[in-house]
């Protein structure tokens, strides 16, 4: 019996070990205007992706149409402009991002939303001129089971696929994509 437990629990922490990418929050601090904001710090396929964004909470606040409203540019956080920075090519759905530092937005909605790599870095979250865009790539909805209060960026890592998460309310908008 004891044996047979062993092998479980070894079963189990391997796929844990395989679902999610290594993770490291670097930098914690308030934002400019008044939300939470990190920095994290991911290891994935060989790429280390770095994120910086500002984490609002909820509020009793409604996603898609108080905050994040549908069908149009949101800064994908709060405050100062969320950044993505790699070191290696990434890949989500066709739109090739080179390694660099990009500012992440999206347009969401109600059934799929759209992720927005804008070559623009340094601005203020509002601040969105499109023709400084790299390009779109598809998220899609699902709904979470447990509501998120806090906005929360996050790659996690299965059988070598990462797949990048936002989670909001009970909104998960999400794409798988691949490291070059």
């Amino acid at each position: 019996m004891f044996v047979r437990s062993m092998k479980i629990a070894g079963a189990v922490l391997a796929l844990a070990a395989t679902t999610a990418a290594a993770q490291k929050v670097v930098a914690t601090k308030m934002g400019g205007g008044g939300s939470p904001h990190e920095t994290v710090e991911y290891s994935v396929g060989g790429a280390k992706i770095t994120i910086s964004y500002g984490r609002p909470f909820l509020k009793a606040r409604k996603v898609l149409s108080e905050v994040a409203p549908a069908g149009k540019i949101w800064r994908t956080g709060a405050d100062e402009a969320t950044t993505l920075t790699t070191d290696k090519g990434l890949m989500f759905g066709s739109l090739m991002i080179p390694a660099g530092t990009y500012t992440l937005y999206t347009v969401p909605g109600p059934t799929s939303w759209k992720l927005v790599v804008s070559k623009q870095t340094g601005q203020w979250g509002t601040e969105y001129s499109e023709d400084k865009d790299l390009g779109r790539a598809d998220l899609k909805v699902e709904t979470l089971p447990k509501p998120a209060d806090q906005f929360t960026i996050g790659i996690v890592e299965a059988n070598g696929s990462p797949t990048l998460n936002l989670d909001w309310g009970t909104t998960r908008a999400t794409t798988p994509f691949m490291v070059h």
